[in-house]
């Protein structure tokens, strides 16, 4: 059964909705309205807000929404970051790329509420929904947002985060030298304490350099939390719906594909401590792999098309800044045949290289995240599972081919 939502939540719930939505939200007293925890992400809450049936709407305003209630606000970009994020979901919402915008205040924001649920991470392998997805992302990154376009967002994210993990694992370090303390597991911390990230990270830009990707306006967490399955729809193209955009940025095109590619081994729906579990066979073999590039290049390849540039540009850098049929395309009428064997084999080359960064930047993102949430998760053994799966992927990284394969690529015009 679910816990009893306090009186103080349920006060500050109802005075955001009374103050933003007004119409009959102004009518109705905080006992009145509906209001139920659903589950959201591991650093936000998010809450079920409705009108009850004695009071339905008395205009345009909603009779349910969204509470989003940001779930730490900390370091000297934070304001900087809510702003972009604000911007950057109130043009997704315009678009029609993600939920209707009904209010932003301090410390969160009111969103539409969809009848929806997120996607299992086993469905994340099913073909029509993969898909759908890869055309979803596709649109995504045919996006002109207003910030900055210059992929400098995931490298200093990731040195910043760098810099608060370094103490983390200093105060963990201590704690597991002396008596055990709760949760901490003492092989886990010893494992990250060994990494030397400073190193990993000056590896890891070598590396992209060489791989050349694209940079586009990229989700960069388009995990199964991430993506909603409507109840109602209006056509099998419009099933899925993107949200959470705080890690929103212009980024390399390769980040996207890959990182997504990653969640398809993690699961965090289990109930009790670190409530996550993995499994590595679940990373998609290349037959899965080819398949959504497929449907991803076809739809860039369609975006592309509708806008496309008045002098002669690289496809692969070059992607469309509008989008049709009110921020959709729609991947049904796209064949695969529009994708070529050397694009694939690039955005092939592309996952396996942002395959490690993705692994590096979320085991940063837990380990700051072990210090700073309160959602119970266990951000120690997460790291450490990511930093296990980076290692074993730079194994298996042969960058001289790499390397080779974008040169010849480039030679063709991918």
């Amino acid at each position: 059964m679910p816990s009893e939502i306090p009186c103080e939540m349920r006060d500050r719930a109802y005075r955001i909705c009374r103050d933003y939505l007004h119409g009959a939200w102004k009518l109705i007293t905080p006992r009145e309205m509906i209001l139920k925890q659903i589950s959201g992400g591991l650093s936000n809450m998010l809450y079920y807000c409705a009108l009850p049936v004695s009071h339905p709407p008395k205009a345009s305003e909603p009779s349910e929404v969204l509470l989003r209630i940001y779930g730490q606000v900390h370091g000297e970009n934070a304001m900087e970051s809510i702003l972009a994020e604000s911007v950057i979901f109130a043009l997704l919402s315009e678009r029609r790329l993600g939920p209707r915008l009904h209010g932003i205040f301090p410390g969160g924001r009111l969103e539409q509420y969809i009848p929806a649920r997120p996607l299992s991470t086993s469905e994340l392998a099913d073909p029509e929904l993969s898909f759908l997805i890869a055309s979803k992302m596709a649109n995504i990154h045919s996006l002109n947002v207003p910030i900055s376009k210059e992929p400098s967002w995931m490298w200093n994210t990731m040195e910043k985060w760098l810099k608060a993990s370094q103490e983390f694992l200093s105060k963990k370090s201590t704690v597991c030298d002396g008596v055990s303390s709760g949760d901490v597991d003492s092989k886990c911390v010893e494992k990250l304490c060994q990494v030397n990230y400073t190193e990993e990270l000056d590896y890891l830009r070598q590396v992209v350099a060489k791989i050349q990707s694209p940079v586009v306006f990229a989700h960069n967490d388009m995990q199964e939390g991430n993506l909603l399955l409507k109840r109602d729809t209006k056509g099998p193209h419009d099933r899925i719906c993107l949200i959470d955009f705080e890690y929103c940025s212009y980024n390399y095109r390769g980040f996207d594909l890959a990182n997504h590619f990653c969640e398809w081994m993690y699961e965090y729906k289990l109930p009790v401590h670190p409530y996550f579990t993995v499994d590595k066979n679940n990373f998609p073999a290349k037959e899965k792999q080819v398949n959504f590039i497929r449907a991803y290049l076809a739809v860039a390849e369609k975006c592309r098309k509708e806008k496309a540039p008045t002098v002669g540009t690289s496809t692969a850098v070059q992607m469309t800044h509008s989008l049709t049929n009110g921020g959709m395309v729609d991947a049904g009428c796209v064949g695969f045949e529009l994708s070529s064997h050397p694009a694939e084999d690039t955005l092939l080359q592309e996952v396996k290289v942002f395959t490690l960064t993705s692994h590096l930047f979320w085991a940063l993102w837990s380990m700051v995240q072990g210090q700073v949430s309160s959602i119970p998760f266990g951000y120690v053994e997460y790291a450490a599972t990511r930093m296990e799966h980076y290692f074993e992927d730079k194994a298996n990284l042969h960058v001289d081919q790499i390397s080779k394969r974008k040169s010849e690529a480039i030679s063709e015009g991918v």
